[in-house]
């Protein structure tokens, strides 16, 4: 009869730490492995390195394997504003980077399918997402952040030409990836309150969501609809974020504020949600994102907007989840 001992001193180095039981019966050795905080594929990889291992083993003629694993809490914050060009993307890809920063295990969804950014702000054009059968394996950014979009599944400049059921579909396939131990999901939402919006929000749930605008009346109508929409199916608005809020001329050092000043913020009082910050309408900020390089990533007082509005995020995550 094959003993305890000769199996686990047969163990790969990959599962050291990881078994927690071994029984052995005539023949057959059975393993329950801890696979907690592994990605799928690395999980299944694991399971075969132990079967090889064990199977040249003399006197095993079976191995059996039970991966055991908690499930993630991952919580998933949909950032949406009521129109288009108010920064939406590059809040997005900053606040990921600010909030990876932190500790957390961060991934984002570029949802908005029609008009993909993600993959120049995060730097990831050239990477491309492996399939597990038909699950997605995100792609790791150099920014510690996880990452899929459907800019990395097209070619760069064609256009998707599709309708609501499949935009529905391909959304569906990039938030049901193996996201692994990711425990925050940031999704890029399209903006306004449309079809693409609803389908997020009825298949998966969001934890909460942040509004981006900007101080311009006619944008903080439109977000005020954005903030409406989330209020109408139940989804906690976490709040609202002033992008464009701002600008220093580098050449005399005067500041002015072409789009409107404190705008975002009376509105946030007004509405009764929470006011994340502010960032302000900078030329480094277009910069460094046109070349994927999030100023979230790098010391400086432009990085320093986007960690106050991780920061207040972080505080809002902690205190729902102690709910």
């Amino acid at each position: 009869m094959i003993e305890e001992t000769t199996i686990r001193e047969a163990l790969p180095p990959t599962a050291a730490g990881r078994v927690r039981q071994v029984l052995a019966r005539g023949g057959a050795a059975t393993l329950v492995v801890d696979a907690s905080g592994m990605a799928k594929a690395d999980a299944e990889a694991l399971e075969q390195d132990i079967r090889q291992h064990l199977g040249a083993v003399e006197g095993i003629s079976e191995v059996r394997v039970a991966l055991m694993a908690d499930k993630p809490t991952r919580r998933i914050i949909a950032v949406g504003s009521g129109k288009g060009g108010v920064g939406k993307s590059t809040l997005t890809a900053n606040l990921a980077v600010a909030l990876a920063a932190t500790g957390r295990k961060v991934g984002v969804v570029d949802a908005d399918v029609y008009g993909p950014s993600q993959v120049m702000l995060l730097d990831a054009a050239e990477q491309k997402p492996r399939a597990n059968e038909n699950t997605l394996i995100p792609v790791e950014t150099d920014f510690g952040i996880r990452f899929l979009s459907m800019g990395q599944l097209i070619q760069p400049g064609k256009a998707i030409a599709w309708r609501g059921a499949m935009v529905g579909k391909a959304l569906g396939q990039l938030m049901s990836a193996d996201w692994g131990e990711t425990e925050v999901l940031l999704v890029d939402m399209p903006p306004g309150t449309g079809d693409v919006q609803l389908t997020m929000i009825q298949q998966h749930r969001p934890a909460g969501a942040i509004i981006v605008t900007t101080p311009q009346d006619l944008a903080l109508i439109d977000a005020t609809r954005a903030i409406d929409l989330f209020n109408q199916v139940g989804v906690p608005v976490v709040g609202l974020v002033e992008n464009m809020a701002g600008y220093v001329c580098p050449h005399c050092g005067e500041s002015s504020d072409p789009f409107g000043q404190g705008g975002a913020e009376a509105a946030a009082r007004a509405l009764d949600v929470p006011f994340l910050g502010r960032v302000p309408l900078a030329m480094e900020i277009r910069v460094a994102s046109d070349t994927g390089q999030p100023p979230a990533a790098n010391p400086g007082p432009l990085s320093k907007p986007f960690a106050v509005i991780a920061s207040r995020l972080a505080a809002w995550l902690d205190r729902e989840g102690s709910r």
